[in-house]
């Protein structure tokens, strides 16, 4: 009989320490903790680009219409991209509109603008001139734009 006891009493210890354990999580906060430098490499973590990940990954499963999708995809989209634009910008020094005087003046002031546009912006090889003069990549193709701007 005080084995049956002492059998009891363990399992009832052993099921109540593996019930503290599951349920732990759920009452307190066991997120790990980083330090400042870890937390700037993945800034991505709270991004509009991880965003964008949960909602191919939820069109792709079948949570999300095409119509939510569209929408969501637009939104989160022009968010990534003012925010990988505003980290681009903070690393690097923004290129200047070369002035008017500095391109070779012509009869024709709209050769002029085609001219100061095509010394801001870059061209790819398969796309021709693109429309951003921040790019980096084609935004058509996704090549990377290695030149300076076409002029």
């Amino acid at each position: 009989m005080t084995g049956d006891l002492a059998a009891l009493t363990a399992g009832t210890v052993l099921s109540v320490g593996a019930l503290a354990v599951v349920l732990y999580p759920l009452f307190f906060d066991v997120r790990p903790r980083r330090n400042v430098a870890a937390r700037a490499i993945t800034h991505a973590d709270d991004s509009a680009i991880r965003a964008l990940r949960e909602i191919e990954f939820d069109r792709a499963t079948g949570k999300l219409s095409d119509a939510d999708h569209v929408q969501l995809r637009r939104e989160y989209g022009a968010r990534a991209l003012r925010e990988l634009r505003a980290a681009d910008a903070a690393a690097a020094p923004v290129r200047a509109t070369p002035p008017m005087s500095e391109v070779a003046p012509s009869a024709d002031p709209i050769e002029d603008r085609v001219r100061v546009y095509r010394a801001t912006h870059r061209e790819c090889r398969t796309c021709g001139l693109r429309p951003e003069s921040d790019a980096l990549y084609c935004s058509s193709c996704g090549v990377f734009l290695d030149g300076p701007p076409a002029g």
